[in-house]
């Protein structure tokens, strides 16, 4: 498939599965889930659960490039970052309980008190920093729009379409692509743009995005999206 295959008005078309996605450049936001320090870096907490970090890793160079070609386009850009309220009021008694591991949410881990807000681990990581003016959604659960104001932004900003990344692929990317699509909007993943520690968990969670036809949304790659954006 090529890239941008056509151009109509304000949108471009952009090869996709199960077929191109129309972005309209006025309608659209740049939506990067979770690039944080704990879940990215060597000795976070996401390595502390047996996890290999470098599968996540391998999604900051082309979000990197991605970034930058967005800002360029002058386009909305967004952040989020999963944690809780220093004194855990947020916190439901069955996630810090999930998984009996020896360290649990909020517990003090090589990186600061684990996924609480304002602690070294829970900062996206410097190659991501979010720039002054672009909003970063601090969500306490998998989905972006759940117990945030993620809505009301995207909504008094004109937004319809979101280009979503970031990580886990099948958790919070997962969550908040359906979340999105339940409340209209129209979702594009980029799939060397998001990432799992599980490789087949983040394959089979992409294939069930663009499934029936497009049922939570289109897959697509981060080198169309810059074609499309850089034209």
């Amino acid at each position: 498939m090529t890239g941008a295959i056509a151009r109509k008005d304000t949108a471009v078309a952009i090869a996709a599965q199960p077929y191109p996605f129309m972005l309209r450049r006025e309608a659209a936001a740049l939506l990067i889930i979770d690039m944080q320090r704990d879940f990215l870096e060597p000795g976070g907490f996401g390595e502390m659960l047996g996890n290999d970090v470098s599968q996540l890793r391998r999604t900051i160079e082309p979000n990197q490039k991605l970034l930058a070609a967005w800002r360029t386009a002058g386009l909305m850009a967004m952040h989020t970052r999963e944690g809780h309220r220093p004194d855990l009021a947020d916190l439901p008694p069955a996630k810090k309980e999930r998984g009996k591991g020896a360290m649990t949410i909020g517990d003090r881990g090589p990186m600061g008190r684990i996924l609480v807000r304002g602690e070294p681990g829970h900062d996206i990581i410097s190659e991501l920093a979010p720039r002054d003016g672009e909003p970063v959604i601090d969500k306490p659960g998998k989905g972006a729009f759940f117990a945030t104001d993620l809505h009301a932004i995207l909504q008094n900003s004109g937004v319809s379409q979101l280009v979503v990344t970031g990580v886990t692929t099948e958790v919070c990317v997962h969550t908040t692509v359906r979340e999105a699509n339940d409340r209209g909007y129209e979702c594009l993943v980029l799939d060397d743009c998001v990432g799992s520690y599980f490789p087949d968990f983040h394959a089979t969670a992409l294939k069930m995005i663009a499934a029936q036809g497009g049922i939570f949304g289109w897959v697509s790659s981060s080198d169309k999206v810059i074609e499309a954006i850089t034209e």
